[in-house]
């Protein structure tokens, strides 16, 4: 059995959590109020930050010149046209880049960005492609579940569900899923049930970062 196909019943749960979340339902539906919106979105541009630089520890320890240089070009797309695009698109909620480039992480920014990194720097190559595989697929998932159910009128919140349901993004996710079952494939027992929580414990944090705008989180002290 191919990895990705072995945690797909553990992933379904999350995902069904994630779509029944109120911040999730109520972006679908075009209801959802700016503010909290707003968050993520100035959330997900220091995600994208260190987001990036998981990209270049992949590069730097991918086994093949291939790999390497998918990473590379993943490392040169995010920082060189996804953060453009993610600066565009803020400036339709009324976002700034001066104020992108002044949020803080969150609680949950911090502990979510310190896992990927604390990961892609001490682990290995495989630990790499199985922290970041969630947020490629669980974001996928979304999109095209929310497509599924009609999209908002809301020009902006539709937008971002067709950026993630999109051809591209879900050739990217399709890449990533195999990517993982070639390395979990060539990997002892040990390692795969370490992919494997690796994998949900990221996934959680897809969940919490959505929480987490959802509740607008700040540090209590």
């Amino acid at each position: 059995m191919a990895f990705t196909d072995d945690v797909r019943a553990d992933a379904e749960d999350i995902w069904e959590a994630i779509l029944d979340h109120p911040m999730v339902r109520e972006l679908g539906e075009g209801t959802l109020d700016e503010a909290p919106f707003r968050y993520w979105v100035r959330q997900d541009y220091v995600y994208l930050v260190e987001y990036s630089r998981v990209f270049a520890l992949g590069a730097a320890k991918a086994p093949s010149l291939g790999e390497m240089g998918t990473f590379a070009e993943l490392l040169d797309s995010t920082v060189n046209v996804e953060m453009d695009l993610h600066r565009s698109y803020a400036d339709e909620f009324g976002i700034t880049p001066a104020e992108l480039e002044a949020t803080r992480p969150s609680p949950t920014t911090r502990a979510y960005t310190d896992f990927l990194l604390r990961t892609a720097t001490l682990g290995s190559f495989g630990d790499i492609v199985a922290v970041l595989l969630p947020c490629m697929w669980g974001f996928n998932e979304t999109g095209l579940r929310l497509a599924e159910r009609g999209m908002p009128e809301d020009d902006r919140y539709a937008q971002w569900i067709e950026m993630y349901a999109g051809d591209e993004f879900s050739e990217l996710t399709d890449w990533c899923k195999t990517l993982m079952n070639e390395v979990a494939a060539d990997s002892t027992d040990t390692e795969r049930e370490r992919y494997r929580d690796l994998f949900e414990t990221s996934a959680r944090y897809e969940y919490r970062f959505w929480d987490a705008a959802w509740r607008q989180e700040g540090w209590n002290v």
